[in-house]
């Protein structure tokens, strides 16, 4: 079948499907289970529309639980097993065996040191970029450029910055824009990415080239909002820019600092596509989406795979759940 057919033919399925659930639950409802007729048709009336909201949300919640909620069950429950033995219930084994892997304490060690850096050096580059940015007339020009590599995926990226680290053998042009430049300086080509702990923070140059241009434009917004009185009386008390800029604006905008930081910081504990990219984990670049991968796809260890994604969601999680409370308090 011609795919633009199927793409049509899913469409109409689709919506029809979707005004076919609403309209014969509705009819359900009002005409079988609540009728609006009779001695109880008060009552009848106020349990329907209390039920009605719960028909509109169903499909969403079963799209939810089977495709968020489930999983995290299932993987927890994997956990817990040993598929070699035919699933057999093994506890903590797993875990306990997970944690005696000197590779799982690399990940560990190597997330940790991603969470140090790329969120802290994103946010500072994206609210530098902001301030800069809105001083020159060519701001917007600026924002896109800087902005532009959110629209690169992450493997793309990497592809990109593999061949900035490229590497050619001594005597040989260098392709490698890094190389180019330090033999022009008068040293020998380097592996890059092989030199231990440097390369690791090669990786991440990758991810807070991409992450600056959201920090960016959050925080540009954030500027723009702080109410203009505020800065002209810190001009006429005589504060000199970096004061204003310092003292007046970042303390104001500190709650989209905070939320710019733990958006990022959830980013960075998933990351995964760059390591695999460009060192696939080699010469102790190991984070624990790819220690999963690894776990799960190549050793086939569905135990210990599980409990590494475990570990992931268990580390996610706090920060997602605070950012949630932040947003609705925020938002009352």
């Amino acid at each position: 079948m011609h795919p633009a057919i199927m793409g049509l033919i899913t469409i109409v399925v689709g919506v029809g499907g979707c005004i076919g659930y609403f309209y014969f639950s509705n009819m359900l409802l009002d005409k079988v289970l609540f009728p609006p007729s009779g001695p109880n048709a008060g009552r009848n009336i106020n349990r329907a529309n209390m039920i009605r909201p719960w028909l509109f949300l169903f499909p969403a919640l079963f799209a939810l639980g089977l495709y968020l909620a489930y999983p995290v069950f299932a993987t927890l429950w994997l956990s817990l097993t040993d598929r070699d033995q035919g699933g057999a219930f093994v506890g903590l084994a797993n875990y306990r065996q997970m944690m005696s892997e000197d590779k799982f304490w690399e990940a560990m060690r190597n997330n940790m040191f991603w969470l140090v850096v790329v969120p802290a050096m994103s946010t500072g580059f994206g609210l530098l970029a902001a301030q800069l940015t809105d001083r020159i007339s060519w701001g917007n020009f600026a924002k896109s450029l800087i902005f532009m590599p959110m629209a690169i995926s992450f493997v793309g990226a990497s592809v990109i910055w593999k061949l900035i680290y490229d590497t050619r053998p001594e005597g040989t042009d260098q392709i490698g824009v890094l190389n180019a430049l330090w033999v022009s300086m008068g040293g020998a080509p380097q592996q890059w990415l092989t030199i231990i702990p440097w390369n690791n923070f090669l990786l991440m140059i990758v991810l807070v080239w991409i992450q600056t241009g959201f920090a960016m434009v959050i925080l540009s917004a954030a500027l723009r909002g702080i109410p203009e009185e505020t800065i002209e009386a810190a001009i006429i008390d005589g504060a000199s820019p970096t004061q204003i800029f310092f003292k007046i604006k970042v303390p104001q905008i500190m709650p989209t600092i905070v939320v710019v930081w733990t958006t990022i910081t959830l980013v960075v504990l998933k990351v995964f596509d760059i390591v695999l990219a460009m060192t696939n984990g080699q010469w102790e670049t190991q984070v624990l989406a790819n220690y999963m991968y690894d776990k799960l796809f190549r050793a086939f260890d569905w135990g210990v795979g599980s409990a590494s994604a475990m570990v992931i969601m268990l580390l996610v999680t706090p920060i997602l759940v605070w950012n949630v409370r932040n947003a609705r308090r925020e938002m009352r």
